[in-house]
This record gives C-alpha cells, structure tokens and sequence, in this order.
C-alpha cells in the first residue's frame, strides 16, 4: 500500500489470527453498513481495545489487524473499518469510530465482552483518529448520530497512538518534501481543502486542541526515522498532555521509520499490555474518565 501514514503491521502470526465475530454491522448509515471483527481471547468477559487501521484516511481495512497478541494475554480487539475519506470527509470517520464503541456497550453482555472500559489505539492515521477519539468525549460535533446505541458512552479510558498525527495545523510544516507528496493530498481529500484554507475544521481535526484534564491516559510510539509521519506530532500531543498534567508515555524507537515489524514485537507488545493493565484495569484508585 502505497500513501500516507498506511499502517504497516507486522506479517505473520498476527495476520492469521480469525476474529470470533467477523463482519458485524455496528452501524447503518444512509444504506451503508458501517463493520467490525471481533477477536476474543480464551477467557471470558475481557476488556476491550478498539482498534483503529491506517491508510491516509483515505484506504485500509479492518483486517489489518496487528495486535493478536494483546488477544493471547486476555484483551478482546474490535478491528473497525469506518467511511473513509475518498467516500465522505471528516468528521465521519470520528462519528463511526465512537458509533462502534457505543454499539460495543449496547451489545458487550451478548458478544462476552466487558466494554465498562475501553482503550482505542491506532497506527498511523489510525493513530490520529484514535487519538482525537479519546481526546473528544463529549464534544457534540465530534459525537455524530451514526448508530442505534446513542443513549451508551462512547467514551474511553485508555489511548495508544502509534506514529499517528496530533495537530494538522503544523504537519505540513514538519514534513520532508517525500512526505508532503503523500500528504497534500490526503488532507485535500480529508478536511476538503489543505489546512490553510479550512481552519476550522482542521483545528477540529487535531487532537492537541481538544487535550484537557478529564482525558484518559495516553502512550505513544513513534520511530525517529519516520519519514512520513513528523515525531514532532507526537511530541505536540505528549507537550499537551504534560501541560493538562494528564499520564502520558512517550517510546521513541529508535531508527524506526513509519510502521514496520519493531512496533508490534515482543517488547512494543508488552508495553502496550502494560499500559493497558495499569489504566484499563478496573481500579478504585483510578480516577480517569
């Protein structure tokens, strides 16, 4: 797959893993119907990750799924296409993204699921979405009508953003002239117009400006090599969030570029799981929304 901030997950074992529940409908939306894999781990009533797929908002699907393993160590992912960019502009696919996480609370019981709390993570423009996901509860024009679940939250308590976009407003800016080849037109096709000309909706669009003190807690994983996606994006997101004093981890790998096998092996996994064991987790002492 050729364009910006595409996701890059790891081949192998994750690739092969098949969803317990393929293709559910979690939405409808004008005819459309908006799709989810579930995969579940052997024990019962898990807690959730919302996973997030890249491709420039603009390509991608469902079943590039990178986190089977978070799946063996007893976390469900639901692995969720939204409208994307060459379909519909921006806001959509944040509507369709919290739409999945409303119908995961409506139907959690009858899918063996415990969807009380919900992490969403992403890779690349995945990792932007799940990021302004996160960022955004209870912001009505991020919310949307999408779905039959709108009485359910569609907030989340945990956010992991792998070498995805924070601020759209500056990305351009940041970028090396290969990435502004990829970029330009992505954002042409997602915001309607370059960012200059829709400032509006691209401050909308980028997750530093929505950052307060009642967001969840945040982990980002950027390579310093990336030549698609600016580490200064992350570096926005992890400034804002200091700034809100909110938790935040920030892992840089080093001589990593945009996506590849280093961000789903062994050591990136168990740091995900470990960020998700310490604020997914049920906890009294957890006061995070």
């Amino acid at each position: 797959m050729v364009g910006l901030l595409s996701s890059n997950f790891a081949e192998g074992a994750e690739a092969k893993r098949e969803p317990r529940f393929r293709d559910l409908v979690y939405a409808t939306f004008n005819g459309v119907d908006l799709k989810l894999d579930l995969y579940l781990p052997q024990k019962t009533n898990a807690l959730v990750v919302v996973y997030v797929h890249g491709g420039a908002w603009r390509e991608g699907s469902k079943s590039e799924m990178p986190l089977g393993a978070l799946v063996d160590q007893g976390y469900a992912v639901a692995s969720v296409d939204y409208r994307l960019s060459r379909v519909v502009q921006f806001p959509a696919q944040v509507h369709d993204i919290k739409a999945a996480i409303r119908f995961l609370r409506g139907e959690g019981s009858r899918l063996g699921v415990d969807a009380s709390r919900i992490a969403v993570a992403g890779s690349s423009a995945g990792g932007h979405l799940a990021a302004l996901v996160g960022v955004s509860n209870r912001i009505k024009a991020l919310e949307g009508t999408v779905g039959d679940y709108l009485p359910e939250s569609s907030d989340v308590q945990a956010i992991v953003s792998l070498y995805g976009a924070s601020n759209l407003q500056t990305i351009l800016a940041q970028s090396t002239p290969y990435g502004l080849k990829v970029r330009v037109p992505a954002l042409q096709l997602l915001l309607g117009g370059q960012p200059e000309d829709q400032p509006e909706i691209t401050r909308l669009a980028s997750p530093v400006f929505h950052v307060d003190a009642t967001d969840p807690p945040l982990l980002l994983i950027h390579g310093d090599q990336d030549p698609q996606m600016p580490i200064n994006q992350s570096h926005e997101l992890q400034g804002a969030y200091e700034a809100a004093g909110l938790p935040v981890q920030f892992h840089v790998i080093h001589g990593a570029k945009h996506g590849g096998s280093e961000f789903y092996d062994k050591t990136r996994i168990k740091l995900i799981r470990e960020f998700l064991d310490k604020h997914l987790q049920p906890d009294p002492k957890n006061t995070s929304k």
